[in-house]
């Protein structure tokens, strides 16, 4: 292809005729063809672009508004950084046209360097950026800014409130919008949930491609400015006009992935313990010498004594032999006994088994793995956790095949922990696929959960789910995800109601939390609060609350029967809603419009919809208010535009906006539903559902009587 100076470029911008199926149409207004240039695509979304200084600027195509700028005034549109500082790309370009819908810049820099840009509309309607140096040695990062309105909020990225491991579960300020924060995109434990997506309230998203490390600064450094940049060889990145939030995530999934759609029993409720003993007694002395797992036993007796639904079951390590409960994938069967006919006791009861698992091996077997070359580089870092080299075929076939005999057994699927540890981020160390452990950093987690998917498939296809902690670009489409190891406080639970709106957005619509939090005490109001929360979110799994059922409490009341009747209101609740929660998950992977949705996704024209983040949609018809403070028997709640009608109440219609304060005992939260018969048949009279399990609640079961039955 024969370059040409931007001077006379007119030829390759002015092509008139009709446009080809699947290929956008490029032109030049008269006039400003020399410094300018105009790509529209099919559906007449506008790039104008000016080569220097270089501005890319997106028009809505009725109207002509900007959605989306790269550079303003004062604002170079993409820069570079180097050991001498940052840098703008300038200068008199010479420009190629790549395709109808596409072109090339090369800009000459100091000592014989190249910058080139590329702009292409793509099918799914975003405009794809491209910066690339040659040669690009001593470049640290690439990046881009956009210039930043006085109101405008940003929303995605990380799962996290902020970027700092250290205030998970603290007392903190910020909350559902990213403006002011930088964000690292490294993949940190444990709410390890990261994408480098983001969307606007000015109408638009910008996705970056790959999965070497950057970070985002959005307008903390300056407040006209969001920047971001990357490492690697080059930066690629999709700038996603809206105009609103429906529109750019719809467009969003067609470029980063689709959401996952489990099979329909992933929407029951969950139960686990985080530590599984087997006793010789039940909680409450009862003698135990029975063929399963003692507290297993004891939480699906006691929760089907007191009629709570329970369609998931699954046990954390220790589950296997050796020190760590982890060694060759071998059962323990002293604390497991007879696991392979527990899993179909359990699945005689309608309840799916699953397991945990990490990334990393234990036992015999890594001699082995050492032998074959199958693990990470960097092994001394590792301590005794030796992680597989998923990028290694060969690798991944061996772990696959030292698992299957667990999925023949009939495990369901895995709980994928951890992936999110220990897994090195050095540029002088390469895994087997020739990439530095640099760039494999971040797209481990979907390394792991590809190869755990990938086995499932073959073994038990469409008839099981992964549940990971950990996911970058890619993890959306093998997995559901919770929330790591939040603290059991207030603050848990409020980084918690973050995090599942945060997820949504980035994609991670499949999507739960530890209810009550992990590894400290429980709070007995807390806990009733998170089980009122979750009973909203796809994925309500209830563990593991100090590794006793509510019936065995660490305080009094230590058969807690007003906690055990929440558990069985919103647990019935929950599986009320299962084939609306599958209705909606079928909803998220065809226009990436996620199950938990923020105000903002259905009201984005409401500008108190973009503030507000104790309240969220489940699905199109459900107003879910989330109660976090201890002590709070009252709730404001924000009705947008339209009819409403209150659960609590059902003879009450409300219309909006209004804001309505709601009295909230510690059962109860705010619930509304747009007034819609389906919805409210399926949700029922929750007031006759409360007393119902307050009823059940108080009639203690005889766990003497429910163990004989399975000896």
């Amino acid at each position: 292809m024969n370059r040409i100076p931007w001077v006379v470029i007119a030829a390759a911008i002015a092509v008139q005729g009709e446009a080809r199926l699947g290929v956008a149409r490029a032109q030049s207004p008269a006039g400003e063809y020399a410094r300018t240039a105009t790509v529209t695509s099919l559906t007449g979304l506008r790039a104008d672009v000016t080569w220097n200084p270089l501005r890319v600027t997106v028009r809505e195509p009725a109207t002509g508004r900007v959605v989306s700028q790269l550079g303003a005034s004062g604002i170079p549109a993409l820069f570079f950084e180097s050991d001498a500082g940052s840098r703008a790309i300038q200068g008199d370009p010479i420009v190629e046209r790549t395709t109808l819908n596409g072109y090339r810049a090369t800009y000459a820099l100091d000592a014989g360097r190249r910058a080139e840009v590329e702009l292409q509309w793509t099918p799914a309607e975003t405009l794809l950026v491209t910066l690339r140096f040659e040669p690009d040695g001593e470049i640290r990062r690439l990046g881009a800014q956009l210039p930043v309105a006085s109101d405008e909020h940003f929303v995605g990225l990380l799962e996290r409130t902020v970027d700092n491991p250290a205030a998970d579960g603290r007392p903190l300020s910020a909350a559902l919008d990213l403006r002011g924060q930088t964000v690292s995109m490294f993949v940190k434990p444990t709410h390890s949930l990261y994408l480098p997506f983001y969307l606007s309230s000015a109408g638009y998203g910008v996705f970056v491609e790959g999965t070497w490390p950057g970070v985002f600064d959005l307008a903390a450094s300056r407040g006209n400015t969001t920047a971001f940049s990357f490492e690697g060889p080059e930066l690629k990145f999709h700038v996603i006009p809206g105009p609103d939030p429906a529109a750019i995530l719809g467009r969003y999934v067609q470029v980063a992935g689709r959401p996952l759609v489990p099979p329909k029993w992933a929407f029951l409720p969950w139960r686990y313990r985080d530590e599984h003993v087997n006793l010789p007694r039940f909680y409450d002395g009862t003698a135990y010498s029975g063929p399963y797992n003692s507290q297993v036993v004891e939480d699906v007796l006691m929760l089907q004594a007191l009629d709570i639904p329970l369609g998931v079951y699954w046990i954390d390590r220790p589950w296997a032999v050796g020190h760590e409960g982890y060694d060759d994938f071998t059962w323990d069967r002293r604390r497991v006994p007879n696991p392979e006919r527990m899993i179909r006791w359990l699945d005689d009861k309608g309840i799916r088994f699953l397991l945990w698992l990490a990334p990393w091996i234990q036992g015999s077997i890594v001699d082995e793995a050492k032998r074959r070359g199958f693990l990470m580089p960097d092994l001394a870092s590792q301590n005794d956790h030796s992680h597989v080299d998923f990028t290694n075929p060969g690798a991944t076939v061996w772990w696959q095949d030292c698992v299957r005999t667990l999925v023949d057994a009939g495990v369901a699927g895995f709980k994928l922990d951890r992936g999110d540890e220990e897994v090195p981020g050095r540029v002088d160390l390469r895994t087997a696929d020739g990439r530095t452990t640099r760039e494999v950093h971040n797209d481990y987690p979907r390394l792991y959960a590809g190869a755990a998917h990938q086995l499932l498939t073959a073994r038990r296809p469409d008839d099981f789910i992964l549940m990971a902690r950990a996911g970058y670009t890619g993890s959306q489409s093998l997995a559901a995800f919770w929330a790591g190891d939040s603290s059991t406080s207030e603050w848990g639970l409020r980084q918690a109601i973050i995090a599942a709106q945060r997820a949504a957005v980035m994609g991670f619509s499949l999507w739960g939390t530890d209810i009550g939090g992990y590894g400290m005490r429980l709070d007995r109001e807390v806990l009733a609060r998170w089980i009122a929360f979750g009973a909203f979110t796809p994925i309500m799994q209830v563990g593991p609350t100090e590794n006793r059922g509510l019936w065995d409490m660490p305080t009094e009341p230590r058969y807690d029967t007003e906690l055990i009747a929440i558990w069985r209101l919103y647990a019935k609740l929950h599986t009320a809603l299962q084939n609306y929660s599958v209705a909606h998950a079928l909803i998220a992977r065809e226009t990436g419009v996620p199950m938990i949705r923020p105000l903002f996704l259905a009201f984005p024209d409401d500008r108190r919809a973009w503030d507000t983040w104790e309240e969220f949609f489940y699905g199109d018809d459900i107003l879910v208010g989330a109660i976090w403070r201890k002590g709070q028997r009252a709730m404001s709640v924000y009705l947008p535009e339209g009819d409403w009608l209150d659960m609590w109440n059902p003879t009450r219609l409300v219309s909006g906006p209004i804001t309505l304060t709601v009295d909230c005992p510690m059962y109860k939260i705010p619930i509304f539903i747009r007034p819609r018969a389906a919805t409210a048949r399926a949700m029922g009279d929750l007031n006759a559902l409360w007393d119902d399990s307050l009823k059940r609640a108080r009639a203690k079961p005889d766990l003497a009587g429910l163990a004989a039955a399975i000896h």
